[in-house]
């Protein structure tokens, strides 16, 4: 027991057996477990009332593939985090209001995705509703001090207070439509979230401050993991604008709470590399199509997307996903590395991750394969 303590505290657990790891353990599972027993009901549902999308040029499904995977994330997050204050109630008033705004933003963003996976939302009711959910977090104190920032130098509230102002909206707003905008073949954008919040995760439970951010980071990964048992290729349901701006929007506001922070102020160094990936896609996107005599380049899809570009090359849908989530753990491993992180932590992280991951994929490979050899039919991928 001791040396399993031991090796515990090298990846950064200080008890095993503690009320806070415990908790943190219970909400991991709970939302995951909640998350993968829940879709199944709910496609069954969806496929009944018609929250389906239909196949077109753009989309990889050849028939109505349900789309309300972003409800049951939201519901096994909700569920884990109303679990774990059960377990251990945040006592600063403070950081519970603002647990709240996030939460409460994440609920405005999931239900205006699934009214826009439905019926359909121009691009200025999303922004808007997007603008309205950071503001939220700014009237909470959730925000980006230039001031905070160790290395940049001190400026007077006048031009600091409307800059941070702007460049948290910025912040907000553009990871939220980044981690969206990745979401075009199963199992990338449920397989970058987890890998991005399980990397923060274990970046804030390092430090015995983030109580909130932790629960918050255990609460979605776990989510994450249990949809993509039912998303790797061929996927059984897609999450939607529904779930897709729930991650994004969640991860850049727990950014804000104080996941990353160093002794003497707040970066967001670590969530801009671990984040890298849907940045860096809707980036060149942006750019390209703008290149292109494109003016309004958020209302014209095309395959320019890094997942299509890297489809087009493996022309399949699952090596794309496992290449992405490389790429996510690479930048993950890169984040913890410049937050300082020990050498055994890092590596803990990454092999747990990839595991997880390793794990729920064979599970949805074995279910598709068992569902084959009833029909006689081989792998379709």
């Amino acid at each position: 027991m001791e040396s399993l303590r031991a090796l515990a505290a090298q990846l950064g657990i200080a008890d095993l057996t503690g009320r806070g790891f415990l908790s943190v353990l219970i909400t991991f599972v709970s939302a995951g477990v909640f998350t993968w027993f829940f879709i199944p009901r709910l496609r069954d549902f969806a496929i009944q009332v018609g929250w389906a999308d239909q196949p077109n040029e753009r989309r990889l499904n050849k028939e109505p593939l349900p789309n309300a995977g972003g409800l049951a994330i939201y519901a096994g997050f909700i569920v884990s985090i109303i679990l774990a204050w059960a377990l251990r109630p945040i006592a600063v008033d403070i950081v519970n209001i603002q647990v709240l705004a996030i939460l409460l933003g994440a609920s405005m963003l999931v239900l205006v995705g699934f009214i826009d996976d439905q019926y359909g939302l121009s691009p200025v009711t999303r922004l808007l509703v997007q603008t309205l959910a950071a503001i939220l977090l700014l009237v909470n104190d959730l925000r980006i001090d230039f001031n905070a920032i160790p290395f940049l130098p001190v400026l007077p509230d006048v031009i600091n207070q409307p800059l941070s102002t702007v460049v948290t909206i910025l912040w907000v707003v553009a990871l939220t439509n980044a981690v969206n905008l990745l979401d075009g073949v199963d199992g990338v954008v449920g397989g970058v979230a987890f890998v991005a919040s399980f990397v923060l995760l274990a970046t804030a439970a390092q430090f015995p401050d983030r109580a909130a951010a932790v629960v918050l980071l255990a609460g979605l990964s776990g989510a994450a993991l249990g949809y993509l048992r039912h998303n790797f290729n061929p996927s059984r349901i897609i999450m939607g604008d529904a779930g897709s701006t729930l991650f994004g929007y969640t991860l850049a506001a727990v950014s804000l709470l104080g996941t990353l922070k160093f002794s003497a102020g707040a970066s967001l160094i670590v969530p801009l590399i671990v984040l890298a990936l849907p940045l860096l896609d809707t980036t060149q996107v942006v750019i390209g199509r703008l290149a292109r005599g494109i003016r309004n380049p958020l209302r014209h899809p095309d395959k320019t997307h890094i997942h299509h570009r890297v489809l087009a090359r493996t022309s399949s849908a699952r090596r794309t996903a496992v290449i992405l989530w490389l790429v996510a753990l690479a930048c993950g491993t890169v984040g913890m590395s410049l937050q300082g992180l020990r050498f055994q932590a890092i590596v803990g992280t990454i092999v747990s991750a990839a595991l997880c991951l390793i794990f729920v994929a064979y599970r949805r490979v074995r279910a598709r394969n068992l569902e084959l050899a009833q029909t006689g039919q081989g792998d379709d991928e």
